[in-house]
């Protein structure tokens, strides 16, 4: 795609849119995180909420194992973790030896492991419960905007400078229903090449353009297609943080796709949970470098867990709850929500659901993002203590 083409489409998404208990806790390390020195810009840094959606539906049982726990290996003969290569976080409970890389967080207190999240009521077709989790509804409501679609109109009315990206996938995703609030133009510039994308707001001009051409209003939008984790990681840091002012808050979902594992589902999981690891790690460096790290928060989320019982074909069918992971500078890391009890399997064979999903998003709004979670999420959703006060 050519630079002009690029700042026509970017131009085009120029918008305001009116879009539990710890069971354990590492020793929290202040050496990592510094922040960005506000007097330099004159206002405070902006806040940075990463999502990392697992598309299809991420085994939290071999993400997260209660490697302890004997009926976990009758349930799963062929592709449980060997309790010689988990990586322990407790006496208990252990992270998949793909995610070592997550190892120096749970070190530091920035990681917190939220156990039993999901939707109250589950459902099997990966395209609902998706919706579900996009739209933070009820599982018998049926919602048209994302939640960050909320939030960033929020935002708006707050006057507060947003700049909202979604890398790795063609769907809006949390961002649905944006292109119904714009006033003019479409909400969303699709970019197929990471590489042409390099900002959101300041976009350099083709040469002869003198000082190029500013993308204007509160809010930008832009989805960029990017082939890997790590491409979406690059093109997001060049064109949310590095693209926008310091102060400006992000909010940007990542897609890691391939989690519908039915089949074969040990190597091909291993090869995710070790993008997804070394993914953030690669965030937190960078993040680090520009100061920004303070101010991050990053969630995953996933449309279901998986089957507590392997099938035939060493994979695993649709579940229901899993344990979901956010880390950042703020984060009081820590086990937290109930482990798994595989005595108590409900009718389909999949643990409960403990803890609602959308108290997940309710933490990123209240206590981190400073917006009104209950407006935006519309329901009373209480947060969780995931957070440095």
């Amino acid at each position: 795609m050519k630079r002009r083409e690029f700042l026509t489409m970017a131009a085009a998404a120029s918008a305001s849119l009116s879009m539990p208990r710890v069971f354990a806790a590492p020793h929290a390390s202040s050496g990592i995180s510094t922040q960005l020195d506000a007097s330099a810009t004159g206002r405070a840094p902006g806040k940075l909420l990463i999502l990392i959606e697992l598309k299809g539906g991420n085994d939290g049982l071999n993400t997260v194992i209660p490697f302890a726990d004997s009926t976990y290996y009758a349930l799963r003969e062929h592709i449980a973790i060997p309790r010689d290569r988990v990586l322990p976080l407790d006496e208990r409970t252990a992270l998949h030896p793909a995610m070592r890389a997550l190892l120096p967080f749970w070190r530091d207190g920035q990681l917190a492991v939220v156990q039993g999240v999901g939707c109250a009521q589950d459902h099997v077709s990966h395209f609902r419960s998706t919706e579900i989790w996009d739209t933070a509804s009820c599982a018998d409501v049926y919602g048209r905007d994302g939640w960050l679609t909320r939030a960033v109109g929020q935002c708006a009315a707050m006057q507060r400078g947003v700049a909202a990206a979604s890398f790795g996938s063609v769907e809006p995703g949390p961002f649905a229903g944006s292109a119904d609030r714009v006033k003019a133009g479409g909400a969303w510039a699709r970019v197929d090449d990471p590489d042409a994308a390099p900002h959101v707001e300041g976009i350099d001009a083709d040469e002869g353009e003198g000082e190029g051409a500013r993308v204007s209003g509160a809010t930008r939008a832009l989805k960029v297609s990017a082939p890997t984790l790590r491409d979406s990681i690059d093109a997001a840091l060049r064109s949310i943080v590095d693209g926008t002012q310091a102060h400006t808050c992000g909010a940007i979902r990542l897609t890691l796709d391939g989690f519908d594992t039915h089949s074969n589902q040990p190597a091909r999981h291993a090869a995710l949970l070790e993008q997804l690891a070394e993914g953030c790690a690669t965030l937190r460096a960078e993040l680090t470098r520009r100061g920004r790290w303070r101010d991050t928060l990053i969630m995953t989320y996933s449309e279901f867990g998986r089957s507590a019982r392997e099938n035939i074909h060493r994979g695993t069918g649709h579940g229901g709850g899993a344990a979901h992971f956010v880390l950042g500078g703020q984060v009081r890391g820590g086990l937290y929500g109930r482990a798994p009890d595989l005595a108590r399997l409900n009718s389909a064979g999949n643990l409960p659901v403990e803890i609602d999903f959308r108290q997940l998003y309710a933490t990123a709004l209240g206590p981190f993002l400073n917006l009104d979670a209950n407006a935006v999420l519309q329901d009373d959703v209480p947060p969780l203590p995931l957070l440095r006060t």
